[in-house]
């Protein structure tokens, strides 16, 4: 099993949102909590700021109780990340997502997160919590993980962000929605 620890200044119980995103990048140090310029992150302080919630830093979006992760815990080694690891890695990220007491919502940016999600789902209500189905048909119903709702949405993170206007449009709506919850 794959390990995990909390980055430097994350406070649990001040948590609100967790954003859920694909793989770790392929160099560590683009991470959310490692770079101050890389697409990780400007991609991501860009879509908040298109959603109204105006931040320049990821220490600012933490502040503002996001706490930013990525569902599988090493680098893609192709273009999709294959269910096993998804499976494998949600152990770790069911772990992560247990020490946060107050989250209220949680943000799957991409088919990765997705899935790992219901992986968790599975193992521990039985059921998914997402249903099958392409995101920009389901992304507008509630769906919930027990009493925190989850929002299916599209990943943030890579160069495809920059030229997909309506997938720009699409996270900025969901993460401005998840601020509602």
């Amino acid at each position: 099993m794959v390990s995990f620890s909390l980055p430097k200044g994350v406070v649990p119980g001040n948590v609100r949102i967790i954003m859920v995103c694909e793989a770790m990048p392929d160099n560590p140090a683009d991470y959310f909590y490692t770079s101050s310029n890389s697409l990780y992150v400007t991609n991501t302080i860009d879509a908040f700021n298109s959603a109204g919630i105006k931040v320049n830093s990821i220490d600012e979006i933490l502040k503002k109780g996001v706490y930013l992760t990525v569902a599988v815990k090493t680098a893609r080694t192709g273009p999709t990340v294959p269910p096993d690891v998804i499976e494998e890695h949600s152990h770790t990220l069911e772990k992560e997502i247990g020490q946060f007491p107050n989250v209220k919502a949680i943000l799957l940016m991409g088919d990765a997160a997705i899935r790992a999600l219901n992986c968790i789902s599975k193992r521990k209500y039985s059921m998914k919590a997402i249903p099958a189905g392409s995101t920009y048909k389901i992304r507008k119903d509630k769906f919930y993980f027990n009493d925190i709702r989850a929002f299916p949405s599209y990943l943030q993170t890579g160069k495809n962000f920059l030229i997909e206007k309506a997938k720009q449009r699409m996270v900025a709506e969901d993460i401005k929605n998840a601020f509602l919850v």
